[in-house]
């Protein structure tokens, strides 16, 4: 019989270790990561700065709960976001579609850098020929062709 704490959910009791077996892993969180960054460079390049910036956050949002759920990641998580997540940021406030350009290449490849110093060469992630479908990423008060 385990010793570890349980905690009373709506659903029943659960341990600690049932709350954390439930939670979304590395792969999903960097899945929903991957999609956000996809969207934030064409709502960006569309000119719907505005998503853009909310892509950015977002990115930044998950990237902040991975490293509460994988502390191992935490440090590299934070240096990211400080030296990659910023400039884009920035970019992003300031309409700069240059200074995107760059901050967004210099995340990216920072991103791959990563993959490969935890293990994971085989991920490297690029931005898709092709703009998502599901979204119109032109300017606001502008309607889609």
């Amino acid at each position: 019989m385990s010793d570890e704490r349980k905690v009373q959910t709506h659903h029943g009791e659960l341990t600690l270790s049932e709350i954390a077996d439930a939670l979304p892993g590395t792969g999903e969180i960097m899945a929903s990561v991957a999609s956000a960054w996809w969207k934030c460079a064409y709502a960006a390049r569309g000119g719907n700065w505005d998503l853009a910036a909310y892509f950015a956050r977002r990115v930044r949002g998950l990237q902040r709960g991975l490293a509460v759920t994988r502390p191992k990641y935490a440090g590299d998580l934070a240096a990211f976001e400080a030296q990659q997540l910023d400039p884009v940021l920035r970019a992003i406030d300031a309409r700069d579609r240059d200074g995107f350009e760059r901050s967004f290449a210099a995340a990216t490849d920072r991103a791959n850098e990563l993959h490969v110093k935890w293990a994971k060469p085989y991920i490297r992630w690029v931005l898709p020929d092709d703009p998502p479908r599901d979204l119109y990423l032109g300017p606001v008060g502008t309607n889609p062709p």
